[in-house]
């Protein structure tokens, strides 16, 4: 069980991840590669990056076994600013925190883990975190990279999920609005967990930090004094909301009702929002709105009894090339604002 204990003075720190945190990706992607389950989401996604991939995995298997600990090292803050960040904050681990942590992970492995692969890494050598930080790099435009639009779409729709449960309940419902297996019991937040962790965040507040590839049970780094972060899965639906599969296509993506529904999603908004933003009835919104998610431009997540909807990448891009192709008629609303009333 994990448990992570909530001062008053956390809940005020408590913040949503920006974006996607491109090393936990990695890792946690590492572990999907050799996972069988969850087919459906990760299936086809597992099959192209084993067709690209070119022994990235030696020296990565070494460090991140299939169950259990792995370094903190490998997951640093600075990987939130991008992946060159990440990895030169990798290659700035002090050599002392390397011994440490890859003793961690040699406790319940073979010697012949640390001593050989790895012995050069303990040190700190220049020439084994080079090539930690290659095999990094490599993995991840192997495996992370072309799949990114797709981590980026999902990541964002349940950040605007939670953004919408802090501004309608602060704090304290954002925290009740995480996924099923984290439990909000104030002040305390608990998981389901390999083992008994106990977190006490003491004032410093904690980062929720959603992720692509985390899957089942959320992730914590072990070291207390490190900044405190809990990564917890997206939730992945490609339809959570039912609607009738005849023929969709980027097709029927042509008119002008259809280009303003996809503006006034803006960066988040219910069905009946939709309706409103775009002035169309509900029953148009909730149609319009299925063929945007089924060519790829939105994602619609459940919100308690409403579903929210929000825009990929892709039709962030839509919008931005058509944008420049042609002016802005008259009456279409520009992302996150109501239609201009009519005169």
């Amino acid at each position: 069980m994990l448990r992570i204990h909530f001062t008053g003075d956390d809940l005020a720190r408590v913040r949503m991840a920006a974006r996607p945190d491109v090393l936990w990706e990695t890792i946690l992607s590492f572990h999907r590669l050799r996972d069988r389950r969850g087919a459906n989401v990760f299936g086809e996604w597992r099959t192209l990056t084993r067709a690209r991939l070119n022994g990235e995995t030696r020296l990565l298997a070494a460090l991140v076994p299939s169950r259990g600990y792995f370094p903190d090292f490998l997951t640093p803050p600075e990987a939130l600013d991008g992946l060159e960040e990440g990895l030169e904050a990798v290659r700035a681990t002090p050599a002392r925190r390397l011994r440490a942590e890859l003793a961690l992970l040699a406790g319940d492995r073979p010697h012949s883990v640390l001593s050989g692969r790895l012995a050069g890494l303990a040190d700190g050598a220049a020439e084994s975190m080079d090539r930690l930080v290659g095999a990094l790099r490599s993995y991840h435009r192997a495996a992370v990279e072309p799949h990114w639009p797709h981590v980026q779409a999902a990541v964002e729709a349940d950040r605007a999920v939670r953004g919408r449960a802090l501004l309608d309940g602060g704090a304290d419902e954002l925290l009740a609005s995480l996924p099923p297996m984290l439990r909000w019991r104030a002040p305390v937040l608990e998981a389901d967990y390999p083992v008994d962790r106990e977190v006490r965040l003491e004032g410093r507040g904690l980062l929720l930090q959603p992720s692509y590839f985390c899957r089942g049970a959320p992730v914590v780094r072990r070291d207390p004094e490190l900044p405190p972060a809990l990564v917890y899965p997206v939730t992945h639906t490609g339809s959570p909301v039912t609607c009738e599969r005849d023929g969709l296509s980027l097709g029927r993506l042509v008119g002008h009702t259809r280009s303003a529904v996809l503006q006034s999603i803006g960066s988040g908004c219910t069905t009946s929002e939709l309706a409103r933003r775009a002035g169309v009835s509900l029953a148009s919104a909730s149609q319009h709105a299925c063929v945007l998610r089924e060519a790829g431009l939105v994602v619609t997540l459940r919100n308690g009894n409403a579903v929210l909807h929000t825009m990929t990448p892709l039709g962030t891009a839509l919008l931005r090339g058509r944008a420049q192709r042609d002016p802005e008629p008259p009456g279409v609303p520009t992302p996150g604002t109501a239609p201009s009333p009519r005169r």
